[in-house]
């Protein structure tokens, strides 16, 4: 088990894409050891705030501190599936930084790659074109790639999202695994049953924090009407165990 570190520390983060303000005060913790869900509707700014972490779009005020490298798994459509590759060269794409441009893979960068592919369920499917697998498959695919940079910090959207059962089963068992190493784990998703389930700690978001806890402390309806305009009686809360 590796020793938990800084792990990813947000503080004051606002944010504006254009004239649009996304982000407004945001203070978020994820040590190394904790596995914690952003939960919120869409345009709530879950994906920004990943994308903040990583560096990807630039902060109005606040800071962002992580542990490095970051390992990121984007939402299936962002990845070409039509690029003429095998399973185990896309993984392998996630070690681009630590093998440098225009050089050779080298022996600890293919076992990277090897364990990574263990770790998802993948090993026998290496050499198939990734343009033939499935949903499921690419979404693991996805979490493979960004598993071979060996990251003590990990940002994943929506990784539940559109695929089957012992995809989800295995992706929840592996994220508590790779939190119990010892890694800071933060993902985005819809799935709110999926998240109660596999994860210690909830951050409701909409463009800032309204409220974290453990699941089973945040039941209060107040808390979800104020994240997502919903009603009491709403489906929503019921699949939390939220009662008015």
């Amino acid at each position: 088990m590796s020793t938990p570190g800084l792990g990813i520390r947000v503080t004051g983060l606002s944010v504006r894409l254009g004239d649009r303000p996304v982000l407004d005060r945001v203070d978020l913790a994820v040590g190394g050891g904790e596995l914690v869900a952003l939960i919120g509707p869409n345009g709530a700014g879950k994906t920004t705030l990943l994308r903040a972490v990583l560096g990807l779009v630039p902060a109005e005020r606040g800071e962002v501190r992580a542990d490095r490298p970051i390992g990121y798994v984007p939402q299936r459509p962002e990845f070409a599936w039509d690029f003429p590759i095998s399973v185990a060269a896309a993984v392998l794409t996630g070690r681009t930084r630590a093998i440098g441009w225009l050089r050779r893979p080298r022996a600890g960068d293919r076992a990277a790659v090897d364990q990574a592919l263990e770790r998802t369920g993948l090993t026998a499917l290496r050499g198939r074109p990734i343009g033939q697998l499935s949903g499921g498959q690419r979404q693991r695919v996805l979490v493979a790639r960004a598993l071979a940079l060996q990251p003590p910090a990990l940002l994943l959207d929506e990784p539940f999202s559109e695929v089957d059962i012992p995809t989800r089963e295995l992706l929840t068992g592996l994220l508590a695994e790779l939190a119990g190493e010892g890694r800071a784990v933060l993902l985005t998703t819809h799935d709110l049953p999926a998240a109660a389930a596999a994860c210690g700690r909830l951050c409701l978001l909409n463009r800032t924090v309204v409220a974290e806890g453990p699941p089973d402390r945040l039941r209060d309806p107040a808390l979800w009407l104020q994240a997502f305009g919903v009603t009491s009686s709403a489906e929503l809360l019921g699949s939390l165990g939220a009662r008015p």
